[in-house]
């Protein structure tokens, strides 16, 4: 039933970005950017942890994920080092996924062509 949550998660995200790409004037920059922001924003009050444990995988899978787990580094730095461990723990836990996505974007760039 967890893989149905997580389909049903994704698809309800990706209905709501398509909705707002529709609907308004925003660019998907500026959608990405409000779903890291909420992911956030969900992580703050704790909300984020209760759907990740009701749809399992699926609530990693969405850019909401990485507002969420930057959240909890900083949380967590702060609370090891004071406000310096803001700064120092912030992109830790991102930084693997954020390298392997420059990574992947350049050995695909190669193979592929881009449309004039």
């Amino acid at each position: 039933m967890t893989l149905v949550y997580s389909f049903l998660f994704c698809g309800l995200l990706c209905l709501i970005g398509q909705i707002i790409l529709s609907k308004t004037k925003l660019t998907p920059g500026h959608i990405t950017s409000l779903f890291v922001v909420i992911g956030a924003f969900l992580a703050i009050f704790g909300i984020y942890d209760k759907i990740a444990n009701c749809v399992g995988a699926g609530a990693n899978l969405p850019i909401m994920s990485f507002g969420n787990t930057l959240t909890n580094y900083v949380y967590e730095g702060y609370l090891k080092s004071g406000v310096l461990g803001l700064f120092n723990n912030m992109l830790a836990g991102v930084s693997t996924g954020v390298v392997a996505a420059v990574v992947f974007s350049f050995i695909i760039m190669i193979f592929t062509n881009p449309k004039d």
